[in-house]
């Protein structure tokens, strides 16, 4: 038996319809994968969506990455987490939270906080209050609770809180105050110098999403580049990619951007810069590639299978069996 564990997330498959979602789970259970996890943004329910996943693969861990801090209350959080915990007694609830990008706030009517570090300190610190069980009265600079009981009663197994962090003021407040960290979009060659940060801070288990998919490059490159882009525009994962040695790409992309030059924009990511991030390969390049975040030091990789094909169900099953055979 493995000694690594590693999860699939659903938050890249929203192309095959949240019904795709029981038949992705039971599938990751049968390959050996440990976890199920899914995003919530503007798609899917992440709760709704992991307690039908648990019906199908009553075997895994469920997680969040993310759920946005600014959509729900530490309170809502407590509860939801509370029921699939109590749904599934004997399996890990990974709740993983995070400050969400401006774009997704904006399509909910949300402002972006101008203290993000302040912000998950303050709700991780009632979240774990609210999951307690105990009566809590809270009084902070961003949440205020009087009384507030939480009706679902756990035993001693509760879920547990993974912070998605990018950057080294959050990387070590993960560290600090949650038992995980979610790394995302993040090379394997960058992972040392994350943990580092994380490891300023205490022992969170690092996690990371590790983006891949079989197929051909060339034939793919389009997909990949277009999905960088998105996240490239975002100022944190820009700041992360620079930091990860890609700020020519970022520099060039974000100037034709704002000459109004998409394809310049989307040109400006390199094949070099597709291969660490968005890999795109053979089965047994994608087995390396997802070897390589393991031995530099990801204790829980969680595959992001990139469904880019015309037969998107048959390239994320080739896909999730070329990752799993990392850690056989």
């Amino acid at each position: 038996m493995t000694s690594t564990p590693m999860g699939v997330t659903f938050g890249s498959l929203a192309v095959l319809g949240p019904q795709a979602a029981t038949d992705i789970a039971a599938s990751a259970q049968d390959l050996g994968y440990s976890s199920f996890w899914t995003v919530e943004a503007t798609g899917t329910d992440a709760m709704t969506l992991l307690a039908a996943a648990s019906q199908a693969a009553p075997g895994l861990a469920l997680g969040t990455g993310i759920i946005p801090v600014q959509l729900r209350t530490p309170t809502l959080t407590a509860m939801t987490a509370a029921t699939l915990q109590a749904l599934n007694p004997d399996g890990d609830i990974l709740l993983g939270l995070g400050v969400s990008a401006p774009g997704i706030l904006r399509s909910h009517g949300v402002e972006a906080t101008d203290k993000p570090i302040g912000l998950m300190r303050e709700y991780v610190a009632l979240l774990r209050e609210c999951l307690s069980g105990e009566s809590v009265t809270f009084e902070g600079d961003f949440f205020s609770v009087k009384r507030f009981q939480l009706g679902v009663r756990l035993g001693e197994r509760k879920p547990k809180i993974v912070m998605a962090a990018l950057n080294p003021q959050m990387l070590k407040l993960a560290g600090e105050i949650a038992d995980g960290v979610l790394l995302n979009y993040i090379p394997s060659s960058h992972v040392g110098s994350s943990i580092e940060q994380v490891r300023k801070g205490g022992d969170a288990t690092i996690y990371a999403y590790v983006h891949a998919a079989v197929g051909e490059l060339q034939a793919r490159a389009k997909s990949a580049r277009r999905d960088l882009f998105n996240y490239a525009m975002a100022d944190g994962y820009a700041r992360m990619f620079r930091q990860a040695g890609f700020d020519n790409e970022v520099d060039e992309l974000r100037a034709k951007h704002a000459e109004k030059d998409r394809d310049g924009a989307l040109a400006a990511v390199s094949d070099e810069m597709i291969q660490a991030i968005n890999f795109i390969g053979d089965d047994s390049e994608v087995t390396a590639f997802v070897k390589a975040y393991i031995d530099a030091g990801i204790e829980h990789p969680i595959l992001m299978p990139m469904p880019w094909g015309e037969d998107r169900r048959a390239v994320t099953d080739a896909t999730m069996k070329a990752a799993i055979a990392a850690i056989n």
